[in-house]
């Protein structure tokens, strides 16, 4: 049997925030599945996944500032065990006989217990469900002894943004999100998110785009082999680019336009556009420091918040 965790840093992960620098949609397959051009990093902001112990699991409790949110969503899908069906049991229920056969996982899975504190706000183009499934993933791989080849295989089969949560770390993520390439170094920017709490439909932001008169774009430029000194390189070449899921979901909801505008009025923004899918935002900064002073700058009219609106300053998570 695998030994146990014994030390508390070692029975909890943390989920960090995706953060799309750009995104663009060049393509779709013929299964309906869109291909991506998108620089990813990963923000100092993050959920945490601790374990814990039950003998009729798995089980997730939720908790955190949106933790409620998950709650609500679920209760008002009527969906009684949504809950226990989220993408953090399926990596659960996925990983457990691949690492222990069938008969251990099965054992092991009745006493899984899983705390998550959900500290980032839910479906906003941040990562959400897929970083909090790489997230268990990454631990009970700890847990179990499960090697890094085998959580790769199944990764893909949990959403095409779980493999590059997963790694944790700045990539060009391309196709559906399967290939993915390390990035260049990247300077030691700091960053501001804020989501301004409105809900926004992934699905009808696509279609905004099918119906665009050019809904596709090309890749983004080379990468520079030794990639951006300051985050004024990386706010400049990032100027060649853009995420071309901004303007469907400006025109779904816009409460992301004054964000965006709040955001670039912050002092000393180098840049500020939408992660994913939004409705999370970000703006660029020379360092964490910056972008720190910065965020009391944020005008609150910008985070409307029919749920809860979201801000954090801080730095860059590299696995």
């Amino acid at each position: 049997m695998p030994s146990p965790i014994s030390t508390p840093q070692a029975r909890s992960e943390n989920a960090h925030a995706k953060i799309n620098l750009y995104l663009h949609v060049t393509g779709r397959r013929g299964d309906g599945y869109h291909l991506l051009d998108s620089l990813v990093v990963f923000a100092g902001a993050h959920d945490t996944l601790t374990l814990g112990e039950t003998t009729a699991g798995p089980t997730l409790a939720l908790g955190g500032a949106f933790g409620p949110t998950l709650q609500a969503e679920a209760a008002s899908q009527g969906k009684a065990q949504a809950v226990q069906e989220n993408l953090v049991i399926r990596a659960a229920r996925a990983l457990a006989p691949k690492a222990l056969g069938q008969q251990g996982g099965a054992a092991q899975l009745r006493a899984l217990h899983l705390n998550l504190a959900k500290n980032l706000p839910v479906a906003s183009g941040i990562g959400g469900g897929s970083a909090d499934a790489a997230a268990c993933l990454r631990l009970l791989a700890r847990l179990w002894g499960a090697d890094g080849a085998r959580l790769a295989t199944i990764a893909p089969t949990l959403g095409a943004d779980v493999p590059v949560c997963l790694q944790q770390r700045a990539v060009r993520m391309a196709g559906i999100g399967e290939h993915l390439t390390p990035a260049p170094a990247m300077p030691p920017v700091g960053m501001v998110l804020a989501n301004p709490g409105v809900p926004v439909s992934t699905p009808a932001i696509f279609k905004r785009l099918k119906e665009a008169a050019a809904p596709f774009t090309p890749p983004a430029p080379p990468y520079p082999s030794r990639g951006w000194a300051t985050a004024g390189e990386l706010a400049s070449w990032l100027g060649q680019t853009g995420n071309d899921l901004q303007a469907p979901a400006e025109a779904e909801e816009p409460a992301i336009t004054a964000l965006l505008g709040a955001l670039s009025a912050l002092p000393g923004a180098r840049l500020a556009r939408m992660s994913g899918s939004g409705a999370t935002c970000f703006a660029l900064f020379d360092d964490v420091a910056s972008a720190q002073a910065a965020l009391p700058h944020l005008h609150q009219e910008a985070l409307p918040g029919q749920r809860r609106p979201w801000q954090w300053a801080g730095g860059l998570f590299n696995a």
